[in-house]
């Protein structure tokens, strides 16, 4: 039986190591280091290997795969997005690439609700005070914020996850509204209604952002898209970092033009502790911890290794973002 040598890039959950370390044809290299390999070490590690399992903190482009060399099968990112790596020059290189879509809908669209309702209602500010003993009696006018219930939220990309977000939402009694590229038929079991985009931001009381980051979507929000919104608003992003002008984010909060962010996804990951975001009273920002549910990375490392052991056995990827070489 031939041997298969895959490097994994970081230790990932035992579900998924298990599989391949209980593979007969599979050798596996795994880097330990809590942090993604240098590199250097990276570039060292993928020579001569069948198989890379991936995270979205390698940079894999095509001094990487060159340096794999040619025997290189399958890249299988423990991800749904892939934005870090170089489509193109895989399927140029006749690589497949797989990733993990849908795992991610249920656990994101409950860390959404918890950064809406985390940033509506103060709470990390307000578990702070009690921890440096500011908390002196009842305060008519402390930590509060704007109501949940009966507003209006506005989604922007009602695909897997922000339909998960509105079917959680509707438990609130809010308006919901939705833009994207055209209507769709899901969001009538929500009762959501399509509007544009300047439409939604105008008539929001919360943002939430729910879309991948495109060409077309990266600074979608921007300082003239945050003026549109209300001087109450509230943005949330659990989706991409780019999709937002961070820097825009920054002035409009500091200025009062929006009222409140909340953010799992920054520009760039991690975002640097001097960052003047991380300054400001009112955002909150957590480290991209949208999939972090015992289930979805149970979920996510498991579909990982099947799409790596198809890979590497000549089989098809279970989830394959580049079909095309398959044709080829």
């Amino acid at each position: 039986m031939a041997t298969h040598n895959v490097f994994i890039t970081r230790r990932v959950p035992q579900k998924g190591l298990d599989m391949l370390l209980n593979a007969p044809d599979i050798e596996v290299d795994i880097w330990e280091g809590d942090l993604p390999p240098p590199r250097d070490l990276l570039l060292e590690k993928v020579q001569g290997i069948d198989g890379l399992y991936c995270l979205l903190t390698e940079k894999i482009d095509a001094e990487l795969l060159d340096a794999a060399g040619p025997q290189l099968k399958v890249v299988s990112q423990m991800a749904v997005g892939y934005d870090n790596i170089d489509v193109a020059a895989c399927t140029e290189r006749g690589i497949l690439v797989g990733n993990t879509p849908g795992v991610l809908t249920e656990a994101t669209a409950d860390l959404t609700l918890a950064l809406l309702l985390g940033t509506a209602r103060r709470i990390v500010t307000a578990a702070e005070a009690v921890k440096a003993g500011k908390w002196q009696t009842w305060e008519p006018m402390g930590y509060i914020g704007p109501d949940v219930y009966g507003s209006t939220v506005g989604i922007l990309g009602l695909g897997r996850i922000g339909l998960a977000v509105a079917k959680r939402l509707r438990g609130f009694n809010v308006k919901l509204l939705y833009y994207s590229r055209q209507p769709t038929i899901e969001a009538e079991a929500v009762d959501a209604e399509w509007v544009d985009l300047d439409t939604l931001l105008a008539d929001s009381d919360f943002v939430t952002i729910h879309c991948p980051l495109t060409p077309e979507t990266k600074h979608l929000i921007n300082a003239e898209r945050l003026r549109q919104m209300k001087s109450t608003a509230t943005l949330i992003n659990t989706a991409r970092g780019g999709v937002v002008d961070q820097d825009a984010l920054i002035e409009a909060l500091r200025e009062g033009v929006i009222a409140y962010a909340g953010l799992d996804v920054t520009t760039p990951e991690p975002i640097p502790v001097d960052n003047p975001l991380l300054d400001l009273p009112n955002a909150l920002v957590v480290p991209h911890i949208g999939s972090a549910s015992i289930s979805a990375r149970n979920k996510m490392a498991t579909m990982t290794a099947e799409n790596l052991l198809a890979g590497c056995r000549g089989e098809r990827l279970p989830n394959c973002v580049n079909p095309q070489v398959y044709e080829e």
